[in-house]
């Protein structure tokens, strides 16, 4: 037996395979998707405060463009390898087409531990990625947005140096932008929101009474926080919360306003006194009946899945789950939200940012969430009614919606 590690890349084509088994996707379909359309891998000679030059590996690959202009996030992490940015961008295809936005995938990346950096050698280093990319970038080409260890910050660096290079300002060619730039109301909650969108959808199905549901959540950063924040104002009493500084529980539930709080103060969890002190490990394992992982990928795995106690799991991270867990799970009766669909809800904002950018016209919260609610709901109900049909889990269903969506578009077009 093998003991190579899965990589994200080999997860995503094994689970792609199967759903196109079930389609009975055509020899085309199978071979167009398998492959990106375009990796772009640059080197970038950057001067640093000391005054000597480092050069950073950096990638941006776009895997689709038959439903749009490729969508995707900029990661900074020493991790970041072709591997990780193409299996990225193959997912962010299928969740763009999973919410029925008129987007293809992309995802990019430098290889490069941010905090080894000062703010000025991280603004140049951001601006000399941008510039390499300038012939991928484009509001109708290429969007990216913040991803791991990027934000708002690197955003309007890039915007600002891409409008220099087109000499007009161009807000549409980047979203999760600075709302003085041109960012989004709503963008910031809107992948947690989406996460209580789709857990809420889910609990309706399976009957249950969100006031009788307890809930743990792992990660409390941007997306964990208001996913637990929101499930709490539905009545969901959440239990358990962590971040890297470890889990926090109580089993009569814990103030989540108050660790959302003291956790935006503190820039972590660390000292928060609201719950006993667990592992993150422990906090999977919990007697819950819903397990929101936000934190990281690959954190349920064949070697802890037979402990998972829950009987929902929505996945607010990408890839939490690996593929060699799906079996054990489904043998336990587990329904999971998977994350092309529960973690959507930012790549939706992210569209109607980009659709305001081209208005010139921007919304209230409440518009962008009247708007956006209703999409992650009809998303879910597309992808359960996949399920039935197809007598598969979530994950695969997921898969057929997104493949079902960018075939139709392949075969459509008819090229070569």
């Amino acid at each position: 037996m093998s003991t190579a590690k899965e990589t994200p890349l080999d997860s995503l084509l094994k689970r792609f395979q199967i759903a196109a088994d079930h389609l009975k996707a055509s020899d085309k379909v199978r071979k167009t998707l398998e492959v990106p359309e375009k990796i772009v891998q640059v080197n970038l000679p950057v001067t640093l405060d000391n005054g000597k030059t480092e050069v950073f590996n950096a990638f941006r690959v776009v895997h689709s463009t038959v439903l749009g202009p490729s969508k995707g996030g900029i990661r900074y992490s020493l991790d970041v390898d072709q591997n990780e940015v193409q299996a990225l961008a193959g997912w962010m295809t299928l969740k763009c087409a999973v919410v029925d936005l008129p987007y293809g995938g992309g995802k990019g990346g430098i290889t490069i531990d941010p905090k080894k950096y000062s703010v000025n050698e991280l603004e140049r280093i951001t601006r000399a990625y941008a510039r390499s990319m300038r012939d991928v970038f484009g509001v109708d080409k290429d969007v990216p947005a913040p991803d791991m260890n990027t934000s708002g910050r690197e955003m309007a660096w890039i915007v600002d140096e891409f409008s220099r290079i087109r000499g007009q300002q161009e807000p549409g060619v980047i979203t999760g932008k600075p709302l003085q730039l041109g960012g989004s109301k709503g963008r910031e909650a809107a992948t947690g929101r989406g996460v209580m969108t789709t857990a809420m959808c889910a609990m309706k199905k399976l009957g249950w009474d969100p006031k009788a549901t307890k809930a743990a959540v792992q990660g409390f950063g941007n997306v964990g926080s208001f996913a637990a924040k929101l499930l709490a104002e539905k009545g969901v009493t959440v239990v358990a919360i962590s971040d890297v500084t470890g889990a926090y529980y109580n089993e009569n539930g814990l103030d989540i306003p108050a660790a959302f709080n003291y956790a935006r103060t503190n820039k972590s969890l660390e000292g928060f006194t609201g719950g006993k002190k667990i592992s993150n490990e422990e906090l999977l394992a919990l007697d819950v009946q819903l397990l929101a992982p936000c934190a990281l990928q690959d954190v349920i795995t064949e070697k802890n899945a037979a402990n998972i106690k829950a009987k929902l799991i929505v996945e607010g991270a990408n890839g939490p789950v690996a593929a060699s867990a799906d079996a054990i799970l489904d043998s336990k009766g587990i329904v999971i939200v998977p994350d092309i669909l529960a973690n959507a809800g930012g790549v939706t904002i992210s569209y109607f940012e980009w659709v305001q950018n081209r208005l010139g016209h921007y919304w209230t919260e409440d518009e962008v969430n009247s708007k956006g609610d209703p999409k992650m709901e009809a998303a879910f109900e597309e992808v359960w009614a996949a399920s039935k049909q197809y007598n598969c889990n979530m994950r695969i269903a997921a898969y057929i919606v997104g493949i079902r969506r960018v075939a139709a578009g392949i075969e459509l077009k008819g090229i070569y």
